[in-house]
């Protein structure tokens, strides 16, 4: 027996190498053809149809696991099969879309782990005289408030672009800012607190800033999580937190003490 051609022919017309024919063959989706009297196999019209349509599929992202099935199934059965299987390439696709995405936003940081809006609010920073430091504590900490109280964030941004529209608030906070650079035993950093305090106190709708994320919070470890992220023990940004945090407790307001939890 003459009639076919050999598995080197058969990979060529197919647009396959060897390899992958065998691949097929030991995965049991082609069988292995007769021996002609020289001891060659020998691939006929049925085998070369067979071996196109599995190249077919799984150049269509059919797992070979399933080829075999599929071509055995009768018409109809193919025809589910086959829109089960486009099915999940489209949702395959979908999946591989986002993380492409993902991987543009990565070309800036801050949009891969926060929404446009917050982003939008960091651009807005430096022009108002915040410092470069103070932006980078912002921007973790809302990442921080994003992962850990997801519901509340979207109002706590409301309350930050509120309060940066106020003057007043923001020479508060660049004072706040400044002091941070002070050295913690600062007698300075105790009037500053005091200031800060005094203006929450006075605007309530700024105070949100303070409790807005706690409030939603169930267990005062998240919140200070949030609140004291990238402080350093005894540092004067750590006593500023817990002098202005002191007194506005002592004025009233609900805010997790140091031992919590």
């Amino acid at each position: 027996m003459n009639n076919g051609v050999t598995i080197g022919q058969a990979a060529v017309f197919a647009g396959v190498t060897i390899k992958t024919v065998r691949h097929y063959e030991k995965n049991g989706l082609l069988d292995e053809p007769a021996r002609d009297s020289s001891g060659y196999r020998r691939y006929g019209s049925a085998e070369l149809l067979r071996l196109v349509q599995v190249r077919t599929l799984a150049a269509a992202g059919v797992p070979l696991a399933e080829i075999g099935p599929l071509l055995d199934a009768d018409a109809a059965s193919f025809t589910t099969e086959l829109a089960d299987v486009e099915r999940r390439l489209t949702e395959r696709i979908e999946e591989l879309i986002a993380r492409r995405d993902t991987l543009h936003r990565l070309a800036d940081g801050d949009r891969t782990l926060l929404p446009d809006r917050a982003v939008a609010l960091l651009a807005r920073l430096p022009e108002l005289g915040i410092s470069s430091a103070d932006i980078a504590a912002a921007r973790e900490g809302w990442v921080l408030a994003k992962a850990l109280v997801p519901e509340g964030f979207d109002d706590y941004l409301v309350n930050v672009e509120n309060a940066i529209a106020d003057p007043e608030f923001l020479a508060v906070y660049r004072r706040a800012s400044e002091a941070m650079s002070w050295a913690p035993d600062d007698p300075r950093i105790d009037d500053v607190a005091g200031a800060v305090a005094e203006h929450y106190l006075a605007n309530p709708e700024h105070l949100e800033i303070v409790t807005g994320l706690q409030a939603r919070t169930e267990a005062a470890t998240r919140y200070k999580l949030i609140a004291h992220h990238g402080e350093e023990p005894e540092s004067a940004a750590a006593k500023m937190s817990a002098l202005v945090e002191a007194k506005l407790r002592a004025a009233g307001v609900r805010i997790p003490g140091p031992n919590s939890h």
